[in-house]
């Protein structure tokens, strides 16, 4: 989805975000220095209801009694609803402006962190799905908010919510094992994300205003047509998709994988906040750096080759330096800006980014998902984890050679 020089936003197909309704606030939100600190907060929840989980998915699985299935059912929950959930961004924010669709995703979001550790597997599951999906439609509407509201500022914005979107995931990391004694155990715990949720809506409520509506032409609607036949668009999906594929099996997963080799919980807790905080500094520096470059190739591969080195390490001695792996790890997982950055790049016009950045997020999360769920179900079957860490290794293969074709200068 993008957003048109007239201010209105406009979508892909399958949502078709042609304009607001009648009767539906129709100018740009006002850029204010109010408006901004509603969307880093914003950002700040989007993935720590992930790696919250992640950090005690132990405590998760032995107190609720939950099968392998399930563990693996509830780690591929983020980016199964990513793939789907997100679609609908475009008609809610049609049918009620985008302020307002962007308060409902955070309340959404709020209520399945409260709602999901209060229960037995199938509420834990099914909250977690409610909060992915408000954490989806956000994905969506919050890179629409900053394009709009903040034209003069898009680079520095930008590098601010990709810097709080991937802190958030250290934060939920470090500090949810953290909170287990004084909240009295992971329940408690997890359901003290929904807090986050709450102030970050509260924020955005008295920040996020309209102005008065442009009076331009409207842009045409893009559309996936094209796209499919496009070698270049193809990529980029597969880059994408195979970047979050790694991405969550790392948010998910990593904490267990340096348990099973003799890490406390709390240590591996730590080395998932350090992978996940490495990415902020560097998201900020490297994009603005490959974007100058006439290809990006060379940064993606790598990055990806960085990434490849922190999963041998993990396969072959995860205790000799846990934090080695952790942060290459991390370093690894700034190839997220870059892909961000290169869906830009290789649009010829802002329809073609909105079709492309559809393409690449459907069908890139439908590729993610399988990741979290075949790791997990892996390590179940050999009672190890190395077999799962070389599917993951084969997975990064496949994004170097993806990635690389996704960074030369071709446009679609």
């Amino acid at each position: 989805m993008t957003v048109g020089e007239d201010g209105r936003a406009v979508a892909s197909a399958g949502g078709g975000l042609r304009g607001p309704r009648p009767g539906v606030p129709r100018g740009p939100l006002r850029g204010t220095v109010l408006l901004a600190a509603g969307v880093v907060l914003a950002a700040l929840n989007l993935r720590a209801a992930v790696t919250s989980v992640s950090s005690v998915l132990g405590d998760v699985r032995d107190g609720l009694g939950m099968s392998p299935a399930g563990i693996s059912l509830l780690t591929a929950a983020p980016t199964l609803c990513f793939a789907v959930a997100g679609t609908a961004a475009p008609w809610l924010a049609r049918r009620v402006g985008l302020a307002r669709a962007l308060g409902t995703a955070l309340a959404v979001l709020a209520a399945g962190l409260l709602l999901r550790p209060f229960d037995g597997p199938g509420v834990m599951i099914g909250g977690t799905f409610v909060a992915c999906a408000g954490i989806a439609v956000a994905n969506v509407l919050v890179p629409v908010v900053v394009k709009e509201s903040f034209p003069l500022r898009i680079g520095l914005m930008t590098g601010i919510y990709t810097a709080a979107l991937q802190g958030s995931g250290a934060v939920g990391s470090a500090f949810t094992p953290l909170l287990e004694g004084p909240v009295g155990g992971w329940r408690g715990a997890l359901a003290v994300w929904s807090a986050a949720a709450v102030v970050a809506l509260l924020v955005w409520a008295v920040g996020a205003r309209h102005g008065a509506t442009p009076e331009r032409s409207q842009p045409r609607r893009a559309s996936f047509g094209p796209l499919l036949r496009s070698p270049v668009a193809w990529a980029l999906t597969g880059f994408m998709g195979l970047q979050s594929f790694a991405a969550y099996v790392v948010m998910g997963w990593l904490p267990q994988v340096y348990l099973g080799a003799g890490l406390d919980k709390s240590t591996a807790g730590l080395m998932l906040s350090v992978a996940t905080l490495i990415p902020v500094p560097l998201s900020i520096v490297i994009p603005p750096v490959a974007a100058r470059a006439r290809s990006q190739s060379g940064w993606i591969a790598a990055l990806t080759v960085v990434s490849m080195a922190g999963v041998v390490g993990l396969a072959l001695a995860p205790a000799a330096a846990p934090w080695l792996w952790a942060v290459l790890l991390g370093m690894g997982m700034t190839v997220f800006s870059l892909a961000l950055t290169v869906i830009s790049l290789r649009a010829a016009d802002r329809e073609t980014a909105a079709g492309l950045s559809a393409m690449a997020q459907c069908f890139g999360y439908l590729i993610a998902s399988v990741g979290p769920m075949v790791f997990g179900l892996l390590h179940e079957a050999t009672g190890a984890w190395t077999a799962s860490l070389f599917v993951l290794l084969g997975a990064l293969a496949v994004q170097l050679v993806a990635g690389v074709l996704a960074g030369r200068p071709r446009t679609v």
